[in-house]
């Protein structure tokens, strides 16, 4: 069974991933240690940010004393392109509300859904086209390898779903944008498909099918 460290401390993601594994990997994440490493995301895309993340918590984990049991580090950057709004919010999905007054680290789901609602207020349905992108960086953990190893290390694997932006939000499952995406193909939001129908559409089901296949 192949023990996989996940380097984020959002339970909902932390959730999702494990249910997508599956029962054949063993889950571990930041919220099973005391360390608390953030680094700084300072990439211009996804798999930028995703390799920081996952290097830097190999290279800890690497630290025999640090050890959890972990042979990879998995770490995903995703968010939401909006086409009208020339692929914002982007890779900085988490944070959009944040960048307006220079609020450090992410901000509420529902101030950052509320922002986009704002900016997409007077387009029409047909220019809401929009997608949901994901970047899985698996890095292994291995005692004694610089950062720079680990790097070059890294494999990389992408998901995306099309879909549009709704008119007004709908639904209270999911997190993030769920309540405002609708993906392609259905007229309901991510928030009331439900988590079975979500994990078989979503980008970061998809990337993470392409991971599985890799190691299978």
């Amino acid at each position: 069974m192949r023990t996989v460290f996940l380097a984020t401390g959002n339970s909902h993601k932390i959730g999702e991933i494990r249910s997508l594994l599956g029962p054949d990997y063993s889950i571990v994440s930041q919220r099973d240690t005391s360390a608390a490493l953030n680094p700084e995301e300072t990439g211009t895309t996804f798999a930028e940010n995703a390799r920081i993340k996952a290097v830097t918590w190999a290279a800890f984990l690497g630290i025999e004393v640090c050890d959890l049991g972990a042979q990879w580090v998995l770490a995903d950057d995703s968010g939401l392109e909006v086409d009208v709004l020339k692929g914002a919010p982007g890779v900085h999905s988490a944070r959009f509300a944040a960048l307006d007054d220079g609020r450090p680290g992410n901000s509420p789901d529902a101030e950052n859904t509320a922002k986009l609602m704002r900016l997409l207020a007077a387009v029409p349905a047909e220019q809401r086209t929009a997608r949901f992108r994901c970047t899985l960086a698996l890095t292994p953990v291995r005692p004694g390898s610089s950062p720079d190893e680990l790097a070059q290390e890294t494999r990389f694997f992408d998901g995306t779903c099309e879909g549009r932006i709704a008119l007004e939000a709908a639904g209270s499952g999911g997190f993030g944008y769920d309540p405002v995406f609708i993906p392609a193909g259905y007229e309901v939001s991510f928030a009331e498909l439900g988590e079975t129908v979500k994990n078989q559409l979503s980008h970061r089901a998809k990337a993470l099918e392409r991971l599985k296949n890799e190691w299978r």
